[in-house]
């Protein structure tokens, strides 16, 4: 019997040992790789002198793969001709180069490859891992750095170059347009940007957000921004680049046939004094001028001609183009109307019906304005200075609905359309569906200032121009998140201006309040805004 027990006992010691190893699972295979790639070894050497070699190789410790390299990777000073990197699209440990350029003599050379360089399994960054060396006996140890902000827009532009240009004799502001810089850096996906390995000198430091990514600038499609004066190398100043679009000189880009009747005049530059007429007399001629805003063109439609085809002088100030153009025989547009709000009005809104034909009367007796009791509302209508809207004022009441019609022929527009019977509603809401802020500006350096009031799409809800210091009120706002600015209307003409490289002249100066301005029903908070810029 005591036999039988041990044995026993035996046995339910190996279930247990059998059970417990069965509930040892796999082996997690070791804690996660959080190290970025780490270069081991490279061929001629990273930090080298007298470098003329045509091929890099650069050994890593791990297998990386490179992502995004035609961007990402920032030779400094730029080459005349892209280096052929490889191998792309393969895992690898290492990192060929290929150089198809002749190399400048006693330059130090960067290839920064900013965040290019991942590794394969982990995903893991060699944050801007750089390859330098030098054609001459030393390696320039220099640096600038600094940030970039946007003239206008609450958020700066990603990969913005950042560019320096040694100033010697022979050097001018117009270098800019026709010669790569001597150093280059990038701003990737930041605000902040640093240029390594600089010789000591004088420079010229622009920022640029390089659509063609030629290091040239182009004022039709890049921004840029420039420090005002030289700067000189070494340097323990901090540089703040404020990047802007110039406005282009006036030129009056192919005028299009839209239908009979409308053609478009497109431009570039200042064209808001812009006036068309046909080059030869037309005594039958009857023409509206429209300027389109944000589109810079002019749509301009005119009546009483048969020909197929029409010459035109466009002038502009001192400049006059002639055109000829292919007119077309379609149909005339038919007129239609539609409200610039449907279903409930807010308080502080112009309420305007919108036309697709400018306009030239309107007859009230055949418009009748009625609220919710069929009582008539007392309004004005007149035709905007644009042609292309009718505005109807009238006392806004809380909590209220109102009907509009509009009989046949109460509205003509140039072509000689008039419409059919037209009908709209509109509602308002109460008061207590409102909310009110009161904003003070502190710190303000210099007046005039152009406060605006935005929504969260930087759409302008409010604009109030400034000259004195005092509480600004802002009343009868949907609840939503709103934004401000302030703009140092530094010229006094009441907008903002934008700044231009040649003239030497910067932008004028645009603050963002630093938060979000929650509105919310039957809410008046104050707000301060401290101008810290």
């Amino acid at each position: 019997m005591k036999n039988k027990c041990v044995v026993l006992c035996i046995q339910l010691i190996l279930i247990v040992n059998v059970i417990g190893c069965a509930k040892t699972g796999r082996p997690t295979g070791g804690p996660e790789d959080k190290d970025p790639p780490v270069m081991r070894k490279s061929s001629p050497m990273n930090m080298s002198t007298n470098f003329s070699s045509k091929e890099i190789k650069i050994e890593f410790d791990e297998y990386i793969k490179l992502t995004d390299i035609n961007t990402q990777l920032i030779v400094s000073p730029p080459l005349k001709y892209t280096p052929i990197i490889s191998p792309l699209g393969t895992p690898s440990k290492y990192v060929k180069i290929k150089i198809l350029d002749t190399l400048k003599d006693n330059t130090t050379y960067t290839f920064n490859f900013g965040q290019s360089i991942i590794d394969n399994t982990e995903g893991n960054v060699a944050t801007n891992f750089k390859y330098v060396f030098s054609t001459g006996d030393v390696i320039d140890s220099l640096s600038v750095s600094g940030t970039i902000k946007d003239a206008f827009n609450e958020e700066a532009d990603t990969n913005v170059s950042i560019m320096m240009y040694e100033l010697t004799d022979d050097k001018n502001d117009s270098i800019i347009y026709k010669e790569k810089p001597f150093y280059v850096a990038n701003t990737l996906d930041t605000i902040a940007w640093e240029i390594t390995n600089i010789k000591a000198g004088k420079y010229l430091l622009v920022a640029m957000n390089d659509v063609s990514k030629n290091y040239i600038f182009d004022p039709k499609q890049d921004k840029i921004g420039f420090h005002s004066t030289a700067i000189e190398i070494p340097t323990d100043s901090a540089y703040q680049l404020t990047l802007f679009e110039e406005i282009l000189p006036y030129n009056l880009t192919r005028p299009s046939v839209v239908s009979k009747s409308h053609i478009i005049f497109g431009y570039e530059g200042i064209g808001d004094s812009i006036k068309v007429k046909p080059l030869y007399n037309e005594p039958n001629l009857k023409s509206v001028s429209i300027f389109e805003k944000d589109r810079d063109s002019l749509n301009y439609w005119y009546t009483g001609i048969q020909k197929d085809s029409l010459s035109f002088l466009v002038e502009n100030k001192k400049r006059i183009d002639t055109v000829t153009l292919r007119l077309l025989s379609k149909e005339i547009d038919s007129l239609n109307i539609t409200a610039s709000t449907r279903g409930i009005l807010p308080l502080r809104d112009q309420y305007s019906l919108i036309s697709n034909i400018p306009l030239v009367k309107i007859d009230t007796s055949k418009i009748s304005f009625m609220s919710r009791d069929s009582i008539n509302v007392p309004y004005t209508a007149k035709i905007s200075d644009s042609y292309d809207k009718i505005l109807i004022n009238f006392e806004k009441k809380y909590k209220e609905q109102y009907r509009i019609q509009i009989l046949p022929e109460g509205i003509l527009d140039f072509l000689g359309n008039s419409n059919d019977t037209l009908n709209f509603s509109l509602g308002t809401k109460k008061l207590s569906d409102y909310g009110n802020v009161y904003f003070t500006i502190q710190n303000v350096k210099t007046y005039p200032i152009i406060v605006d009031l935005l929504d969260e799409k930087f759409n302008i809800i409010e604009r109030k121009y400034v000259t004195q210091a005092e509480e600004l009120p802002f009343l009868n706002l949907i609840p939503a998140k709103y934004k401000m600015r302030v703009i140092y209307d530094t010229n006094g003409n009441g907008i903002w201006d934008t700044g231009n490289y040649l003239l030497k002249k910067q932008p004028e100066k645009v603050i963002y309040y630093p938060k979000e301005i929650e509105i919310r029903a039957n809410w008046d908070p104050r707000e301060t805004f401290i101008l810290n810029e």
